[in-house]
């Protein structure tokens, strides 16, 4: 059994990429593993302002919920991404919630890669809704996604799922007509197989 932590980083409340991750959810519970679901909706976690508080052992200055959201990144063995396509990226919301994870990194005396802390290492995953579908629709979030939680801050990626072509951002959520749906719950159920 793994712990699963998604984090939804905006969307309709009932929308395509709350349902994308419902499915998923519904898999990995399905396969024995324990899921928390976080929407930022519901949460107020700001973007870093670069204070430094964090490398001289004080906590972060920022009173939002990130804080309270720390014990459960730490205990995660999967975190799971999942944001609505915003002007071709991840929405700011995760953006933020990803800023952030300086404040629970560590200093690093030998760092790989050029990096100049460590963060706690983890399993990390990507899914993303969105109305287009064409060939490069996701390649600036997915680019992100391997750049800042791969490349930089050292997660394990365990896969992505991107379901383009979901209906117009006007009107309502159209995702269950497509197999994303399915996809997603077979993803969240063979995660670990």
């Amino acid at each position: 059994m793994k712990n699963i932590l998604v984090i939804l980083g905006g969307g309709r409340p009932r929308g395509n990429t709350r349902q994308l991750v419902d499915a998923f959810v519904k898999g990995a519970v399905d396969a024995g593993h324990q899921t928390e679901v976080v929407s930022l909706n519901e949460k107020q976690v700001n973007g870093c302002i670069g204070c430094n508080a964090c490398r001289f052992g004080k906590p972060c200055v920022q009173k939002d919920d990130f804080n309270s959201l720390i014990p459960a990144i730490k205990n995660a063995d999967l975190i799971v991404f999942a944001s609505p396509l915003y002007f071709w990226t991840l929405s700011s919301k995760i953006k933020a919630f990803i800023e952030r994870f300086y404040c629970i990194a560590e200093e690093d005396d030998a760092p790989p890669l050029g990096r100049y802390e460590k963060y706690p290492v983890r399993d990390c995953a990507l899914l993303m809704t969105s109305a287009d579908d064409y060939f490069w629709t996701f390649e600036q979030a997915v680019s992100y996604y391997n750049f800042a939680l791969v490349n930089y801050i050292g997660f394990h990626d365990r896969g992505m799922l991107l379901a383009g072509g979901c209906g117009d951002t006007n009107g309502k959520p159209q995702i269950d007509k497509t197999d994303y749906l399915e996809k997603a719950y077979k993803f969240g159920k063979t995660i670990y197989e």
